[in-house]
């Protein structure tokens, strides 16, 4: 694939079209982003807190720049074939940081792109203190992110902060107006309960995009009854980066009190062989001769 390639924008566009939930599971690295493909799922997404972890070692506190962010991106689209979702933040700034990270994030091979409207700097969408900017402003961020996308296809995602800091009926109100502003699909961050949960689709206009962070502030729900409550699409944020902390930590263990770590069982450890495989390593060593016979 090469950067800003209009297949997968295209392809995200049929699923937005489409019956049923696209599921999206978060990938904090290219390797995890190739699992998540092979595993069947319609769509990676890359956000903020997993490359900011994976990438540098720090929290997501505004750490990660624009750049480092579109570089992640640039590097999984280019292994990825399905959709890849980015993680916009503020836009990195004012209006026109939001139209260099529109381009930067297209360019890169993005299908789609998360703006969301805290002030900056911003922090994730689960920790405490978050502050968002006024409507109006962010409305006018979204208008800059459509006069800078060369492509029509390119998927606008407008997400609010302010159940937090404001309350849900002002983030209805938000995601309604974004709406209206031009996003594609709309995004509450951190609904409190299920009942919230089930009153956000029954209020906001347009295609709604869902976060289930374990262990953040929002109830879990299956995909299944997500996808009855009326939300497009599911994503699971940084759960790939939850579950390598515990591999790593037991695969460590294991290393300094036995001394050895090729005992460990096939469900906590792939085996060589596979990794070949998932990294394509014969299609790449066949190059030559394949090249040769013409």
């Amino acid at each position: 694939m090469t950067p800003a390639s209009p297949s997968t924008t295209a392809r995200f566009r049929e699923l937005l079209q489409a019956p049923g939930i696209i599921r999206s599971l978060g990938a904090h690295d290219v390797f995890t982003a190739l699992l998540v493909e092979r595993a069947g799922f319609e769509t990676v997404f890359v956000g903020g807190f997993g490359t900011s972890a994976s990438l540098l070692g720090l929290p997501d506190l505004n750490f990660l720049t624009m750049t480092e962010m579109a570089d992640q991106v640039r590097r999984m689209a280019g292994r990825l074939t399905v959709p890849l979702i980015a993680d916009g933040d503020t836009g990195h700034g004012d209006l026109h940081n939001v139209m260099r990270t529109i381009a930067a994030f297209e360019r890169a091979g993005a299908a789609g792109i998360i703006l969301e409207d805290q002030v900056s700097p911003k922090r994730c969408g689960h920790f405490q203190g978050k502050q968002v900017i006024p409507t109006d402003e962010m409305v006018l961020k979204l208008r800059a992110a459509q006069r800078a996308r060369s492509h029509p296809q390119f998927v606008m995602i407008a997400r609010t902060d302010a159940r937090e800091a404001m309350g849900l009926r002002e983030a209805i109100d938000r995601v309604n107006r974004y709406g209206d502003a031009g996003a594609d699909v709309v995004f509450i961050e951190a609904p409190l309960s299920q009942a919230e949960l089930e009153k956000i689709p029954r209020a906001v206009r347009y295609p709604l995009l869902v976060n289930v962070l374990t262990g953040g502030h929002t109830p879990i729900l299956t995909v299944g009854e997500l996808a009855q409550l009326g939300y497009k699409i599911v994503v699971a944020p940084i759960e790939s980066l939850l579950v390598t902390a515990r591999a790593v930590e037991g695969l460590c263990r294991a290393f300094m009190e036995e001394g050895r770590v090729d005992r460990l069982p096939a469900d906590r450890m792939a085996t060589f062989a596979e990794v070949k495989e998932i990294l394509g390593v014969e299609r790449f060593l066949s190059l030559r001769d394949e090249l040769d016979r013409g």
